[in-house]
């Protein structure tokens, strides 16, 4: 079907061709790209330092991410509004992999991740992302935001302590230790998180910039009055060629290093081992899960605002090339953004160019801004990341979702939920969907019903012989609603001579449903009750035609249409 391509097309660079194929790439298209592109690179440099913090790696990492996945995934992708970088939902999977296994465990899992990605590519399944219900993704979604807001709270309050593991021990530990909260921090944290609602009720610029210089200011006016706040730059250290040691962000390009010569967890080159692999697996598996269901979800979104279709396959390809190359120059994870794509799209970006024009921004800000950036208080940057998980939490559409939608639906939610808080997000994406998947199969079991129409005349008209009846079965035959109606017939029918099935209700019947008919009719023909089945929609006729079922004479007759099965009834009965 044309209107269903793009989940099924692959190609590289697909989302430049069709941009570009539309029509001339001329000056006017390069500066509505350039503009949104320089745009979405100033809200991508402090965004990027403050996902990668909270990922468990230093801030270079989040630019370096920004810079060469968010480059090559607009290049090589299949959406063409789509920024790609570092992204808050990743923050609950990459922060346990680099407290475990460091930086270069986290390098290793990404690599494998954008593996996984390509071949979901290759294997065709982006569609798939249709078949994820709305209470699942709102569910580890608004979890997520949970999980990401926890860990904020720590550098927001200015307290020194090691998270636990467990999200229960992290809560925990910050009840132990809040009443030691930092006032300073907290007062740099509260004007920046205030400066970030105040801009965005009166302005439509972005606040970041604005509520960081803000924390920045109340930084130093504390400062000079002997109140020292955490910033970047006390924080994190790095070592340059020559061999000496600078504050902050190093303000140079990152270099081609093996993934698995950075250093693991004890500061030592990680290496490479099978029994390494198979401990980052699972984890490159989830990785590549969340990316695939995040870049698609964000390319959605995206064909919602503009009128415009993503191909997904193409855009997991994309993922996983940027994914792969990313790590090799200390990029970590990296999926599509939502909240910088949608800021791509209202600053007027039209193709990918946008998208690459915001990773050589956030280039040029690592090599002239990185200075001024260690200045950045970490109390701000837990600010920046807890409106952001705010806004993917989207708490008015989880409540009004709570108030409107069906029990079942609000049961999925709520586990998703609690389960990626908890526990992991990829076991609550599985739980959601196993849960989701057995409520719609009940809720169509209950659609499935039978009725007795031997007296409704207009479409039995004539008086049917004595003991003969005549039953229409409406909805799916599946093995969640077969045994139930073909019992409901067995009971019935105990004292009947013949049936009339008439199925031109049911449009499908698999082989539980073909399993309950075969063990109706043993029993019919065990009791001597002949049954006619009449107009049998195609798929169920081509089931029953692949099982070998055949007439039998005096037990079961096939009729195109009810009328004619019930021409055919013996007239002796009559």
């Amino acid at each position: 079907m044309p209107h269903r391509a793009h989940l099924f097309s692959l190609r590289i660079a697909n989302a430049l061709r069709e941009s570009l194929k539309e029509s001339p790439y001329n000056a006017g298209r390069f500066g509505k790209d350039l503009i949104a592109g320089i745009t979405v690179g100033i809200i991508a440099i402090p965004l990027s330092m403050a996902l990668a913090i909270a990922s468990g790696v230093a801030p270079q990492y989040g630019l370096y991410t920004a810079m060469i996945a968010g480059f090559l995934i607009a290049l090589t992708g299949g959406s063409r509004f789509s920024i790609s970088g570092p992204t808050a939902a990743f923050v609950v999977i990459l922060y346990p992999i680099a407290e475990k296994f460091g930086l270069g465990g986290l390098l290793i899992a990404t690599l494998l991740s954008g593996i996984i990605l390509i071949i979901m590519a290759f294997a065709r399944l982006g569609r798939f992302i249709e078949y994820i219900p709305e209470s699942v993704t709102l569910g580890f979604t608004s979890g997520i935001a949970i999980v990401i807001a926890t860990l904020q709270l720590k550098d927001f309050f200015g307290l020194e302590f090691e998270y636990p593991e467990t999200y229960v021990g992290k809560v925990q530990a910050l009840a132990t230790h809040l009443p030691a909260f930092d006032g300073a921090s907290l007062a740099v944290g509260g004007a920046t998180f205030a400066t970030l609602l105040i801009w965005r009720r009166f302005s439509t610029l972005p606040p970041h910039i604005p509520a960081l210089l803000v924390g920045v200011l109340v930084a130093w006016l504390l400062g000079m009055q002997g109140h020292e706040v955490e910033t970047i730059g006390s924080r994190f250290s790095y070592l340059l060629p020559d061999g000496s040691q600078g504050q902050g962000i190093p303000p140079i390009l990152p270099e081609f290093v093996w993934p698995w010569n950075q250093p693991g967890a004890d500061g030592q080159p990680i290496g490479l081992s099978w029994q390494l692999l198979e401990l980052l697996i699972p984890a490159a598996f989830s990785i590549a899960m969340l990316g695939a269901i995040e870049s698609l979800l964000c390319a959605v979104v995206l064909d919602g605002m503009t009128n415009t279709r993503h191909s997904a396959n193409s855009e997991l390809l994309g993922q996983g090339i940027g994914n792969i190359v990313a790590p090799f120059f200390g990029g970590i994870t990296a999926t599509a953004a939502i909240a910088r794509s949608a800021a791509n799209v209202r600053a007027g970006g039209v193709t990918p160019v946008a998208a690459m024009i915001h990773a050589l921004v956030v280039m040029a800000g690592l090599l002239v801004l990185a200075p001024l950036l260690a200045h950045l208080p970490m109390a701000s940057m837990a600010a920046l990341l807890l409106l952001v998980a705010w806004n993917i939490a989207e708490a008015d559409k989880v409540v009004h979702f709570f108030r409107t939608a069906p029990r079942g639906d609000v049961l999925v939610l709520a586990t998703c939920l609690g389960l990626t808080v908890l526990f992991d997000m990829v076991i609550a994406i599985g739980v959601g969907i196993v849960l989701a998947s057995l409520l719609f199969m009940r809720d169509i079991s209950e659609m499935t019903r039978i009725s007795d129409i031997s007296g409704y005349r207009r479409l039995v008209p004539d008086t049917l012989p004595q003991d003969w009846k005549v039953w229409k079965i409406s909805g799916p035959l599946f093995f969640a609603a077969a045994d139930r109606v073909f019992a409901e017939l067995r009971q019935e029918n105990r004292y009947s001579r013949g049936v009339i099935l008439y199925m031109d209700g049911v449009p499908i019947l698999d082989a539980g449903g073909l399993a309950a008919l075969m063990k109706f009719l043993g029993v019919c023909r065990s009791h001597g009750i002949e049954v006619r089945i009449a107009d049998l929609q195609f798929q169920p006729l081509k089931t029953i035609a692949r099982s070998g079922l055949q007439p039998e004479e005096g037990v079961l007759r096939f009729s195109p249409s009810l009328k004619d099965a019930l021409e055919q009834l013996p007239a002796s009965a009559g």
